[in-house]
């Protein structure tokens, strides 16, 4: 089997009309994925770990299980909660609530295509599985989101071994366990759900296929400033994820990389310094040059994932561009003051250039064609509760 996958080339890079393509030879095991997963031919086969292959049992049960408010301590939230499909699966707000009512402090990330990244969540190095990050949400207590904590667990999972349905679907997606529910099991058909939300047919998608009408003249400009030496969007948000932090089934180890950037949003104290509820990837290292370090994220169906950044603290698309033209945002009054084209900290990569409103009128016509109207409406990620 071989399949077609699109080049990172430097034509591609300065926006070029035809996309250059590859032909690369799959093993049997990428075929039953891509089959599986339903792929374009211009999307690469995802990494699957070993330990959790993926199945349709396993995917059918983790679609229940993600918008069942039983998974949830006090039964009132489920994954859904927070991830709107109609949203790329965010939630339109700064930063949620957990289902006891306690406030997150990160936003909501869209999960198109979350399966290619090299690492979960905002800012965290060791978190390289799915399997990994599902924890979090699950079992967190500071803060808590579903709120499954020890003193619980049990109660938790007596729901779902006493409901029939739920009884069988366990028993399907591990055929080789008698021992019900467990948060493992949970956490496996999970993520092999969340590995199937494929975005890959937007607008852009299909230009990058060969059909030049796809884009406006807008957009075609808008790509080549995204690409370009000037704005250099693309040293972060590369490749067909739209993010450094990727991986697919053909990454090797000594390839994958595991970004983390400081952007300039904060510089409270003039050292670079981010607000403290919240200093990215240093509030797990605690090395001081990690402060404000968080992962770029992917810009699929960018313009349905507002607000931006990773507290929300950016309502439009034209704001997050504003901020990187200005090399770094000025907050002039409050706490949280300081400018951080100034920070010690800033990567290098965010410096500041001069623009004008057609050209992030046109760059903003570019996010928009990654918009993706069959993902947000396809019906194999729709709440299965409501059929």
């Amino acid at each position: 089997m071989k399949f077609i996958v699109v080049s990172c080339c430097l034509a591609l890079l300065m926006g070029c009309n035809q996309s250059s393509v590859t032909t690369v030879e799959e093993s049997s095991e990428q075929k039953n994925i891509r089959d599986l997963l339903e792929l374009p031919a211009h999307i690469s086969t995802p990494a699957i770990p070993e330990y959790n292959p993926l199945t349709e049992q396993k995917i059918k049960l983790g679609r229940f299980l993600f918008y069942e408010k039983d998974l949830s301590a006090n039964q009132t939230q489920s994954c859904s909660s927070c991830h709107f499909q109609e949203l790329a699966f965010s939630d339109g707000v700064a930063t949620p609530f957990g289902s006891t009512g306690h406030q997150l402090t990160r936003n909501s990330q869209g999960l198109a295509n979350v399966v290619y990244h090299s690492t979960f969540t905002w800012s965290n190095n060791g978190f390289l599985e799915l399997e990994d990050q599902l924890n979090v949400p699950i079992r967190a207590d500071n803060p808590i989101e579903l709120g499954v904590t020890d003193s619980n667990i049990e109660e938790v999972l007596a729901r779902f071994d006493n409901d029939p349905d739920y009884v069988a679907m366990f028993a399907e997606a591990f055929p080789d366990s008698d021992s019900g529910a467990s948060i493992n099991k949970i956490i496996f058909s999970l993520a092999s759900f969340l590995r199937t939300m494929i975005s890959a047919n937007s607008a852009y998608d299909q230009y990058l296929l060969g059909d030049t009408a796809a884009l406006t003249e807008q957009q075609k400009l808008g790509f080549s400033l995204f690409n370009g030496e000037k704005f250099e969007c693309f040293h972060c948000h590369t490749g067909n994820n739209f993010s450094v932090s990727y991986r697919d089934s053909n990454t090797t180890e000594d390839t994958i990389q595991y970004p983390f950037f400081n952007n300039g949003l904060y510089n409270v104290d003039g050292q670079g310094s981010y607000p403290s509820e919240d200093q990215g990837l240093y509030d797990l290292t605690l090395d001081p040059a990690d402060r404000g370090m968080f992962r770029p994220q992917s810009l699929r169906n960018i313009e349905l994932t507002a607000p931006y950044m990773h507290d929300g603290s950016i309502a439009t698309l034209r704001e997050v561009i504003e901020h990187y033209a200005r090399g770094g945002r000025l907050i002039e009054n409050g706490p949280n003051a300081g400018d951080g084209n100034l920070s010690p900290l800033k990567s290098g990569l965010i410096l500041p250039f001069e623009t004008t409103d057609e050209e992030i009128d046109a760059v903003i016509a570019f996010l928009e064609s990654l918009t993706d109207y069959e993902f947000i409406n396809n019906p194999k990620f729709s709440d299965p509760f409501e059929e």
